[in-house]
Parts: structure tokens; C-alpha cells; sequence
């Protein structure tokens, strides 16, 4: 029988392996010289000024909306197709995620939708918006940009899934997922399926100061031995409380997998769009949909997602040929919190159509080419 096809798998190589054992046999597991390094390495390779290394990625959400002042009084736009937590961080403030339909060509927010929200109420209703990269492809940060300063909000860019990502902006400059020009923060996870895998880890990106010094500080319970900042200093021992913060740091191990895996990430990338090609190329004359990135947007691909009108019985049909696809995602206005919150999941017809025929099947870089022919010939059989 056909050995286990998983959606999305981690790759460890020898080098990764090395680099954990070094940083076990240094002297620092935690709190040491490996963030900082994983820290510029990173912002090097997004192309922003800072970055800050945290737990996770839900860790990065809630303190960029911590450091950008979410609370009990504000409202922020998100999409209703993403993992909970792009809305959960506005939740942990206090504060009401308001979701937007998604483009049906693209499974990623709507921004003529945003705009027709935000023309319909008065001026200071909304705070922020926290857009998603959804599977790996791009927002228009650009348009979104652009809207959100005719309107005074922010921007938190979720970037999960999309390292590597970019678009061609208006003047015809390249610009990656996450390097802070078209949004005040971004944020990535480095979850094991992710193209970076540190076992769990994120990170924060973002070209303000102020914002990053905000970021170091809510990252460590609040706390700061920066003489520089202290409000008194009663000695080499003395520290600070001065916020209330939390502890969302990231180890030496973490970052010492991730500093390898960073070396990776180009090649990785390269051989994720070669699997989408062949998938492309693969589902071209069938009935299955596939979401293309338009010109000057370049897809990622975290996760390669097909529409089908019988979703259920290809998912079990693939099982049954031991492929492990995924459904990402169920809309967040379905679950049963945010339901009793309040929401009404059909008020979002295309996120509802989405998610009815969506299934993220298998995309990583060590797919082999045998075990891609097979996932197409499943699928394909099952989808005559």
C-alpha cells in the first residue's frame, strides 16, 4: 500500500540537527545570542529594519495588536478565512474582530468589500485591519495601503503563510510579504508544516522603532534592564516592570533550528512552486478549481488548495489511498464561540461557497515526484 501522504510535512536535515546540538552544548538554551542572530537574519531576508522573535505566531498577533493598543473599544477588520487566531488577538484585547467576505477569485479578503464597509459608517468606527496571506498568496497591500490611510487605520499583515511572497507594487518595485512598507507590522509562524519549522516559534516584523521597542518589551513580561530606560537603577541587578507584558519568548533551540532552516528557504520555495506548476498543469482541463496568482503577484505556496463540488468524498477518497489532505479553512463566524458572540456565518456567502468546496491537498518540498503522480491520478480518477 501506498506509504502516508500527509498535506503538509517538516523536513530536518543533518545541517538543522548540528546547529540544535551546538546550541544544547552552549550556554545559552534560552535568553542568548542565537534570537538576536535569528532576529537579523530574518529581517535581512524579509527585507524590513526590525524583527522580534516570539513563541509562536498567535504570540506575534496579540502583541502586535497589544503594541498598536487594541482594547475593549476597538473594532478590526479581518477575513473569515484564516486560523482563528488573525481574529482571536483582537479577542485577547478585548476588542471586536468585524469579518469581510472574501474575493471568490481569490480567497483572500475582499477589498472593495473593506471599502464598502467603511463608507457605510461613520469615520473612527474601525481601528485596524489584519489581512492574511492566505495560502501563500499576497494581499494588494498597496490598495489596502491606501484605503487604510484615507481612513486613519492601521495594518497587522498576517504572513503566515507566505515567506518569500511578493508583489510588484504600482511603481513596478518588488515588494515581499512582510517587509513593513505597506503595513505598520507582519507577522509569521514557524509552526513544522511552515516553510521555516523551529517546532513552534514567530516572528513580528516592521520598519517603526517605536513599535519594535514597544514589541521587545511586552515580549518579557514588561520587563527591562536597559539602563537607558529605567526609571531608577539600584545596581548591575536592578530591573523593571513598566508593562504589563507576557512571556512570549522564543528559545535558543527554536531559533538555532531556524537560523538553518533560513539557509533552505529559497530552494524550499522553488521547489513549492515546481509542485504547484505540475498541479497546475495537472487540473487545467478538469472541473476542479484552482486559484492562479494574477500578474505581479507571486504565490508562496504554503498550501495549494483545490475546489471541488463533492469535497467530502474526495477527501475520503483520498484517505482510503492514504493521502492526508486538509480543509483550511472553516470559516471562523461557523465556530461556536464566535457564534455566540453574535455572528452569522451567512453573512458571508463566499467565504461559506469556499468553504464548502476547498481542500488543501498535499504541498511540501520533499513531495516526490512518484508521490505527486500519485495525489493528481487519485484525485483525478475520483473527479472524472
Amino acid at each position: 500500500m501506498q506509504q502516508a501522504i500527509p498535506y503538509g510535512k517538516q523536513f530536518i536535515s543533518e545541517e538543522d540537527i548540528r546547529a540544535v546540538t551546538e546550541t544544547l552544548k552552549s550556554d545559552f538554551l534560552t535568553q542568548g545570542p542565537k534570537i538576536n542572530e535569528f532576529e537579523e537574519k530574518f529581517a535581512a531576508y524579509i527585507g524590513c529594519d526590525y524583527a522580534v522573535a516570539v513563541a509562536n505566531g498567535t504570540a506575534a498577533l496579540h502583541l502586535s495588536a497589544l503594541a498598536l493598543n487594541v482594547n475593549s473599544q476597538s473594532k478590526v477588520i479581518t477575513t473569515p478565512i484564516t486560523f482563528a487566531a488573525s481574529a482571536n488577538c483582537v479577542r485577547y484585547c478585548g476588542g471586536e474582530a468585524v469579518f469581510v467576505d472574501i474575493d471568490a477569485s481569490t480567497a483572500l479578503i475582499d477589498i472593495n468589500k473593506i471599502k464598502a464597509l467603511l463608507n457605510a459608517s461613520p469615520k473612527g468606527t474601525y481601528e485596524g485591519i489584519i489581512p492574511v496571506d492566505f495560502a501563500g498568496l499576497p494581499v494588494n497591500l498597496e490598495a489596502l495601503h491606501q484605503l487604510a490611510n484615507e481612513y486613519g487605520l492601521w495594518i497587522i499583515e498576517d504572513a503566515c503563510h507566505a515567506p518569500g511572497g511578493y508583489f510588484i507594487d504600482s511603481k513596478g518595485v518588488k515588494q515581499n510579504c512582510g517587509n513593513g512598507v505597506y503595513a505598520d507590522l507582519a507577522i509569521f509562524s514557524f509552526h513544522p508544516v511552515k516553510h521555516i519549522a523551529c517546532g513552534e516559534g514567530g516572528m513580528i516584523t516592521t520598519n517603526n522603532k517605536a513599535l519594535y521597542e514597544s514589541l521587545l518589551l511586552l515580549r518579557t513580561h514588561g520587563i527591562t534592564k536597559d539602563h537607558s530606560l529605567l526609571h531608577e537603577n539600584h545596581g548591575g541587578w536592578y530591573y523593571e516592570m513598566q508593562e504589563l507584558g507576557y512571556n512570549y519568548r522564543l528559545s535558543d533551540i527554536n531559533a538555532a533550528l531556524g537560523i538553518s532552516q533560513l539557509k533552505r528557504a529559497d530552494e524550499g520555495l522553488e521547489k513549492r512552486k515546481a509542485i504547484a506548476k505540475k498541479y497546475d498543469e495537472a487540473f487545467a482541463n478538469s472541473s476542479i478549481k484552482i486559484i492562479k496568482p494574477a500578474e505581479g503577484f507571486n504565490h508562496a505556496y504554503h498550501l495549494y488548495v483545490i475546489q471541488v463540488e463533492d469535497r467530502k468524498g474526495l477527501y475520503d477518497h483520498l484517505r482510503r489511498h492514504n493521502i492526508f489532505a486538509q480543509v483550511h479553512y472553516i470559516p471562523i463566524p461557523m465556530q461556536p464561540y464566535y457564534k455566540q458572540l453574535g455572528y452569522n456565518a451567512e453573512h458571508y456567502p463566499n467565504a461559506n461557497d469556499y468553504y464548502e468546496k476547498c481542500l488543501s491537498i498535499p504541498m511540501y518540498p520533499t513531495l516526490t515526484g512518484q508521490e505527486q503522480n500519485f495525489v493528481i491520478q487519485t484525485i483525478l480518477e475520483f473527479n472524472k
